[in-house]
């Protein structure tokens, strides 16, 4: 049976999180802090193990429904040169701002702009949902990191937060 594209993805990552799992297992417990050093990471590679596995069996699935036919390769898709460019000016911009204007007004901006990027708003109700989601991403991940981790955010030079 031949993989398609997705099929070879959901392998790879399935193979990367299978691989990285017993060094994120094998991270050293503390015993005061009851989420220690190896907690995200195997969150995120057991979220990434389990998605890949599904976009495996999905492709297997999808090749058996094709059959035949889905051995010709339908036409790529326009390669988007000047929006991975765009994407890559915006990350740079995040990057730049965080010292001066600090991670909470910094990361407003970043997924207000991404959004914006990735595709304009066009009405009134699509600019507010934009910004509500920009300063959600803002205030949930302060909230998460900076007050229930503890994690120090960078602050602004210019704004002190």
């Amino acid at each position: 049976m031949r993989l398609g594209r997705d099929g070879i993805a959901g392998l790879i990552g399935l193979a990367i999180s299978l691989l990285l799992l017993p060094q994120a297992f094998g991270l050293p417990k503390l015993p005061i802090v009851p989420v220690g050093p190896g907690f995200y990471p195997t969150i995120v590679l057991v979220f990434l193990g389990t998605t890949s596995a599904i976009l495996l069996v999905q492709d297997v699935l999808a090749q058996r429904r094709a059959g035949p036919a889905a051995a010709e390769t339908p036409p790529a898709p326009p390669r988007a040169y000047g929006l991975v460019a765009a994407a890559f000016i915006v990350v740079a911009g995040y990057i730049a701002l965080l010292p001066l204007v600090g991670f909470r007004l910094a990361t407003v901006l970043f997924v207000g702009a991404f959004q914006y990027l990735l595709e304009p708003p066009k009405t009134t109700q699509q600019w507010i949902l934009l910004t509500a989601i920009a300063i959600a991403t803002s205030v949930v991940a302060y909230l998460v990191f900076e007050r229930y981790l503890l994690v120090l955010l960078p602050r602004g030079a210019w704004t002190g937060w």
